[in-house]
């Protein structure tokens, strides 16, 4: 049920993002973005099981939509394994409504795709960043994430673990 509602949500904002871009697009601000970046992540809570990882470097590549003050991406994000306790790698699609432009706060909604399957519960997610352009048509993206989670999914054992996690991040895009 979650996977669907995750793949749902994103598939609707890159209709809504080819549509927008058709519509306005004798525009010139490129409010198309694609980038590539990664995470740093730790876990809130202090986590006793030593199969699972309790920090970790994260990889994504993203695309957004933001022609103002308001915006929407959707990302995929890769976990190496240990992430949750997982033994495979974890993907995390995921998308995110977006308001600002410069200093911008974002919300967002994902879930854990790991070992051929979804997880049963999605994570929530804030993020507060900093959108900088350096060149045109280059942007530079900072953010801090926080990120309401629950691993128990991830693992066939079945530890619930309940911690939240922390992330800071970057990525670099292209406007188009």
């Amino acid at each position: 049920m979650v996977k669907h509602i995750v793949f749902t949500v994103i598939l609707l904002a890159g209709m809504f993002a080819f549509q927008m871009n058709s519509a306005y697009g004798d525009d010139d601000t490129k409010p198309n973005r694609l980038g590539v970046g990664a995470h740093y992540w730790t876990a809130v809570d202090n986590i006793d099981d030593d199969n699972f990882d309790e920090d970790g470097v994260s990889w994504l590549a993203s695309y957004q939509y933001w022609p103002g003050l308001f915006g929407i991406e959707a990302a995929v994000e890769w976990l190496r394994d240990g992430f949750g306790g997982s033994e495979d790698d974890v993907f995390l699609p995921q998308a995110y409504l977006i308001f600002g432009k410069w200093i911008y706060a974002a919300a967002g909604i994902g879930g854990y795709y790991t070992d051929g399957r979804m997880a049963d519960d999605p994570f929530y997610a804030l993020r507060a960043g900093l959108n900088l352009e350096l060149l045109p048509y280059l942007f530079l993206d900072l953010n801090a994430n926080y990120r309401f989670e629950e691993w128990d999914d991830l693992r066939e054992e079945g530890t619930e673990i309940d911690t939240d996690t922390v992330t800071l991040g970057g990525a670099v895009r292209i406007g188009f």
